[in-house]
């Protein structure tokens, strides 16, 4: 490692911050600066795993606590991939750039995790961009030693930037593949605080079996295989038992069908969710009168619709929900064909259909002793086995209000029926 690499990344690190998972973490009085920082402050007001707390009572951490985990495992990826010869692309304003991305890489995410992805919004990277080259955090940025519009860049990959040396196209590689220091930090942090043992990754190992390269960002060895297939369980396991828990999926579901609502009916513009926090979502729930607005705060009470039918997402058979704009027209029909069958009065605001967004088990990590991408080398993640984990884990499911109740005794098997051929019906 050349000595302006080296200073860089040793020299000024003197604050220290005490983390749960990875111990003290070092910061330069400019980054402590950016911490305290209004913007990064909210992140501070927004809990990593929002109704997870519902099952996992542990699982109080927030936003900027997996930020600064994410600084702290992005420097200490860089040192080690300065040591294998990354330093001869590196500068010091890069260097500066990719940990401030690190820091910040969550700045603009939505409140109460990822209940209102897939709306109509601008994504989450686009708002941590501007937010990045605007005052205050850009002049704190540039104070840090960094270029604002680099690390807004790094974080945003819509943004352009003259980028002579692959850097840029490299940070944003390091940032977002697939032992990216975002995924082992939350992987591991969501693990610990949720009590699971799922989620720990060796990222002493991990680190250890990474090289870098300009284009790709880095390559494996064959000993590495290990580390990416432990990510990928470890990934795989946590859905299925943590973010995609059906209890979870219920609260995701009643605040996404709000906010959608919302949204489409001009009760609220788009830009009235960027820069809340978790608290500020419900209040804003609170200032408008309509009855799907009471989800939210049936949500913040812990009353939550029970589930009523699941069944494997087939994107042949049900590809029309895809389309959200579509999910309430099937919920209304299957709403009246319940109440024709029960007796029952629903209604569409008492039933909901969810189906999770699309996730990636993917990875296109080169592996250098095989010359094959990691799909080809000798793993056993496979395309076919990746696409059976995701199918596996993308389920519909029906929920309705538990007021319904006695329909989930009498009506199970019926609501399932019901729910298939009214899809059957509307494909053709």
């Amino acid at each position: 490692m050349n000595d302006t690499v080296r200073a860089v990344l040793f020299e000024g690190y003197t604050e220290p911050i005490r983390d749960v998972l990875w111990g003290h973490i070092y910061l330069t009085q400019a980054l402590i600066d950016i911490t305290e920082s209004a913007p990064f402050m909210r992140l501070n007001r927004i809990m990593q795993l929002g109704p997870a707390l519902r099952l996992y009572p542990g699982a109080t951490h927030t936003r900027a606590s997996h930020s600064i985990g994410v600084y702290h495992l992005a420097r200490r990826l860089l040192s080690h991939l300065a040591e294998c010869g990354a330093d001869s692309w590196l500068s010091a304003e890069g260097i500066r750039s990719f940990l401030c991305a690190a820091l910040l890489h969550d700045l603009g995410h939505f409140p109460y995790t990822h209940s209102l992805k897939e709306l109509p919004l601008e994504d989450h990277e686009h708002l941590t961009g501007k937010l990045i080259s605007s005052d205050p955090l850009k002049s704190l940025v540039a104070r840090a030693g960094a270029d604002p519009f680099l690390t807004a860049a790094i974080v945003d990959s819509s943004r352009s930037k003259v980028d002579d040396n692959g850097e840029l196209r490299f940070f944003r590689r390091l940032l977002s593949g697939t032992l990216d220091p975002d995924k082992l930090d939350y992987l591991s942090r969501d693990g610990r605080y949720c009590g699971v043992p799922y989620g720990a990754q060796d990222v002493d190992f991990t680190l250890s079996r990474l090289f870098p390269h300009q284009d790709r960002g880095v390559d494996i060895d064959s000993r590495g295989i290990t580390a990416v297939e432990s990510l990928l369980f470890s990934k795989y396991l946590m859905y299925r038992s943590v973010y995609w828990h059906k209890t979870v999926r219920s609260a995701t579901a009643m605040v996404k069908k709000a906010v959608s609502y919302a949204l489409q009916s001009k009760t609220i513009a788009a830009e009235d969710l960027y820069n809340l926090d978790d608290e500020g979502l419900f209040a804003l729930a609170c200032r408008h009168k309509h009855p799907l607005f009471d989800l939210v705060h049936s949500v913040r009470e812990g009353k939550l619709f029970l589930t009523a039918a699941e069944v494997p997402f087939n994107a042949g058979v049900h590809g029309l929900l895809l389309d959200m704009a579509k999910r309430p027209i099937l919920e209304e029909s299957l709403a009246a064909e319940l109440s024709r069958c029960s007796g029952s009065s629903l209604c569409g605001n008492d039933l909901i259909i969810d189906l999770p967004e699309q996730v990636s088990f993917e990875s296109d990590l080169h592996v250098t002793d095989e010359n094959a991408d990691f799909s080809r080398c000798s793993t056993i993640f496979k395309d076919g086995l990746v696409s059976s984990v995701v199918s596996s884990l993308r389920i519909i499911r029906v929920f309705i209000h538990p007021k319904h109740g006695e329909i989930l005794t009498k009506y199970r098997e019926r609501i399932l029926d019901l729910f298939d051929n009214l899809v059957s019906c509307s494909e053709n």
